[in-house]
């Protein structure tokens, strides 16, 4: 024990020790560098050593990592910082087992990281329409996608529907080559690479080819009505509030529908307001309608996406006490 006087040993048999400590033990000295306890794999034990309020909280991100590697998940560097962040909360209600979507013929199983996307999955399992509102990394449109497949594999529903609105950001791609499809397709691409992440790319296609899954541009939307869909619109804070009431009033019996956007990343004219910004503040109270918002906590990307975002955010707000 060292001078510091506080000891802690978690038992982490049945784990498989390289993912949890990580290549040349990277999420073990992510750990110790989050919290300040010095942190160690010694066979099936996890000794951790130091302060006592440090090693309070590495010893609860510990826990949390080792429920994780039990479900079978791969930890990286960005994980560890994400729950040191969260404090080492990894399960308040006990469901994240529950939540997990695990696909069948799917690449990786998908569960939340964070206690907002806990929260956004909540959501997502239990009203018929979620707004999610975050910045970029937060994996509003993955586990999005991730419970529509889930709900489309599993029959809940027929058809699983992608929308995204044709806005440029910033940079006109009218001149470019090909037909109308071959020009929407860059603003559609995030959502295929979703799909094709969760699912092998010969069962996309098939779901494509039937019409169980349906990628198109929000204006494909108009004068429909789509039953039995789970239904997703992504970049939300690209949509006008009339395209905005458009796409809400196409839901009919048995569908739900998740609505997506980071209200930093407005690419609409100057004199447009944004449809994400309006049904934030009309829907909220509604019940069965949950609004749910991701921040720079939530991000697993790559740990200098969360640096940009918090810069950004203190760059507006120091440009807006000028």
């Amino acid at each position: 024990m060292s001078p510091e006087g506080t000891l802690v040993k978690i038992s982490a048999e049945g784990v498989d020790p390289l993912g949890l400590a990580g290549v040349n033990d990277a999420n073990l000295l992510e750990l110790t560098r989050g919290t300040g306890a010095r942190v160690s794999l010694r066979g099936d034990d996890l000794l951790i050593d130091g302060l006592s309020d440090a090693v309070a909280l590495a010893s609860r991100v510990a826990a949390a990592m080792i429920d994780v590697a039990r479900m079978g998940e791969s930890l990286s560097v960005e994980d560890v910082r994400a729950l040191v962040d969260d404090g080492g909360v990894s399960d308040e209600n006990g469901d994240s087992a529950e939540l997990k979507v695990l696909l069948p013929g799917a690449k990786k199983a998908v569960s939340p990281r964070t206690a907002g996307q806990r929260e956004y999955m909540r959501a997502m399992r239990d009203n018929d329409i979620v707004i999610g509102i975050g910045p970029a990394g937060t994996g509003k449109t993955y586990l999005a996608v991730a419970m529509g497949v889930e709900a489309l594999v599993r029959k809940r529903v027929k058809r699983l529907v992608l929308a995204r609105p044709a806005v440029e950001a910033g940079e006109n791609l009218g001149f470019l080559p090909g037909d109308l499809r071959e020009k929407v397709d860059p603003f559609l691409r995030p959502l295929w690479d979703a799909l094709e992440d969760l699912l092998p790319v010969d069962r996309v296609e098939r779901a494509i080819e039937t019409r169980a899954i349906e990628i198109a541009p929000l204006a494909y939307m108009r004068g429909r009505t789509l039953q039995d869909a789970f239904v997703i619109l992504d970049e939300a804070q690209n949509v006008t509030p009339g395209q905005m009431k458009m796409f809400l009033t196409r839901l009919g019996s048995n569908s739900r529908a998740v609505v997506i956007g980071d209200k930093t990343q407005v690419d609409l004219p100057r004199y447009q307001d944004s449809g994400l910004l309006e049904i934030e503040k009309i829907l909220k109270g509604i019940d069965g309608v949950s609004v749910n918002y991701l921040d720079d906590t939530d991000v697993v990307r790559h740990r200098l996406v969360r640096e940009i975002i918090r810069a950004y955010d203190e760059n507006s707000e120091e440009r807006a006490s000028d």
